[in-house]
């Protein structure tokens, strides 16, 4: 099972950013996904969960309102799409699956917000 996170970049704030995570190996459809992030000497931090069973989503405070996390079951990709990014947004951020036995993790795709 391998989870691959892309769309990360420099942007500055205020701006918009889409991160996509593909996925594979394993049908995603019964599964939460999630983004987690972790900035340079912090620790890492859960960002927002969409269920398998009906897509409820959670949202981390400090991102409520700015980020919407979105699945496509018949894709195999999970979603992030982040308005109104801030400084503090900066942070590589890591898709992720858990399972029954096991939890998935992505290599992460960074993004850093300047101000």
């Amino acid at each position: 099972v391998q989870l691959q996170a892309s769309g990360g970049g420099l942007v500055q704030t205020g701006d918009s950013l889409t991160l996509s995570c593909k996925v594979t190996g394993l049908n995603l459809d019964y599964y939460a996904l999630s983004w987690f992030r972790q900035a340079p000497g912090k620790q890492r931090e859960g960002v927002s969960t969409v269920s398998s069973l009906d897509g409820s989503t959670f949202y981390a405070e400090s991102v409520e309102g700015r980020f919407t996390i979105s699945r496509d079951n018949a894709k195999n990709m999970v979603y992030l799409q982040m308005n109104t990014l801030k400084p503090e947004d900066t942070a590589r951020y890591h898709c992720n699956m858990r399972t029954a036995s096991n939890d998935y993790w992505g290599q992460g795709t960074l993004v850093t917000v300047s101000s």
